[in-house]
């Protein structure tokens, strides 16, 4: 019954037509039918004519193939069309190619006819020459930057792409390295300073055989102290007298300097004669706590309590309330005045801007201030140990002590005991002292038989 159905609703379709011609089936309605249980699975596809589908089904392939689409969906002016008869076209040669009799165009080989696609069906698309490895993916990055195309706006890894290009090429030029037997190649200095690299960058990189960049810092000399300090004019062995005097005006401030910090030294370390101890206060701290105090005084309650203390008592809730509502009228008032003090400065903009550029006046001044103590502290000696450095004295010659000439200078001073306190004075070592000898053992005296003998 259903495969009637199907062949009703088909036939029966307005404007379908056939390519081929409709059979008889009236032996499919003649006779008896056989009766057959169609409940169960195994009876649906053996007991099920379906020809009739087929057959119309395979129509309508033929019909797609032949013409594109069904019949009944074209249109006249596709299906028919009005023979006129036959006109001949005067035949024009094609002109020969040079050198050749054969015709530019010559007509197909019979076996490409043959195997050219004669069907109007499209062929399916092969899905997997459509398909890519993170489609959606990549379908919704390119829907993400055609929006902030839109916009106007630039990803941020492309942003991070051209500064890196631009960095790149402002700052690194990669330079082919000049072979070893090319004319120009410049003149190696075996003994020279830096040792040049002639290997190529990036393979001194890859294979860690490139030095590691020194650090900043390390360019920094500790102080800007030269390292051979030139002395002055007067100290030389034929010095001008100007120049000798203000050398020893400077030695003499020094000395000063020095005397001074020892009478301070010795002030501070100085006893107060009326601080000492007499006859008079050594017996009375000798006798103190020897007296006992008279006996059948007993201390009272009042006596006991420490001075100053009230004795309390517990407060009423009347006295609790109260307090606390004068606690919460304190805390009123203070918020109200500070409201009102909110409220008062928006009349004292004027003098608040004053300030603060006053306040900014002043922080500009104490940057500029500590920045050029920061310069001056870099010629003088820090605190790099347990010892502060101590200045070397001043080689000065009096004015009787001057020489006539070389041959009567008389050497002074020490080479190595410069340079010491030179490289201490830049910071380059911390001040030390010499290690003073302390004797393990005690020295032991014996006298000697012979030495024993004649005294």
């Amino acid at each position: 019954m259903a495969a009637k159905r199907v062949k009703r609703v088909a036939a029966g379709q307005p404007g379908f037509l056939s390519f081929k011609p409709p059979s008889d089936h009236d032996d499919l309605t003649s006779g008896r039918r056989k009766r057959v249980n169609k409940n169960k699975k195994k009876n649906w596809n053996k007991h099920s004519d379906i020809q009739d589908v087929e057959e119309f089904l395979d129509d309508v392939r033929l019909q797609e193939r032949a013409t594109g689409g069904l019949i009944s969906e074209k249109s006249d002016e596709s299906l028919f069309f009005l023979d006129v008869g036959e006109q001949r076209k005067p035949i024009q040669e094609e002109p020969e190619e040079k050198g050749k009799g054969k015709r530019r165009r010559s007509k197909p080989l019979r076996i490409d006819l043959i195997l050219q696609h004669d069907s109007l069906v499209p062929a399916p698309k092969d899905i997997l020459t459509y398909q890519q490895p993170n489609a959606k993916k990549l379908r919704r990055t390119a829907e993400r930057l055609e929006h902030l195309a839109a916009k106007g706006k630039m990803p941020r890894r492309q942003k991070r792409l051209l500064n890196r290009r631009a960095v790149t090429a402002a700052t690194a030029t990669k330079k082919q390295p000049v072979a070893n037997n090319h004319p120009d190649r410049p003149y190696y200095d075996l003994w020279g300073a830096e040792a040049k690299e002639t290997a190529d960058p990036y393979f001194l990189e890859q294979t860690g055989k490139k030095r590691v960049k020194r650090p900043e810092k390390l360019n920094e000399k500790p102080s800007t102290l030269p390292a051979v300090e030139v002395i002055a004019p007067g100290g030389s062995y034929n010095p001008e007298f100007f120049s000798h005097q203000a050398l020893l005006l400077e030695a003499h401030e020094v000395e000063v300097k020095k005397l001074k910090q020892e009478l301070r030294l010795e002030k501070q370390l100085a006893v107060n004669r009326e601080d000492t101890a007499t006859e008079e206060t050594v017996f009375q701290e000798q006798v103190e706590g020897l007296l006992e105090e008279e006996e059948g005084e007993e201390p009272s309650e009042e006596d006991e309590m420490p001075v100053g203390a009230v004795p309390q008592e517990k407060k009423t809730e009347k006295q609790r309330k109260k307090e606390r509502m004068e606690k919460i009228k304190e805390q009123q008032q203070h918020s109200l005045r500070t409201l009102t003090e909110r409220h008062q400065q928006l009349f004292q903009l004027r003098s608040i801007q004053a300030s603060l550029k006053q306040r900014d006046q002043t922080t500009r001044e104490r940057q500029k201030r500590r920045r050029a103590k920061m310069e001056a502290q870099k010629s003088l000696p820090r605190r790099l140990g347990r010892l502060k450095f101590q200045a070397s004295d001043l080689d000065v010659q009096l004015s009787d002590e001057i020489p006539g000439s070389l041959r009567t200078l008389k050497p002074e001073g020490s080479i190595l005991k410069d340079r010491f306190k030179s490289m201490q004075k830049r910071n380059l070592i911390e001040p030390r002292e010499r290690a003073k000898f302390k004797r393990r053992h005690k020295l032991k005296y014996t006298e000697k038989r012979a030495f024993k003998e004649i005294t």
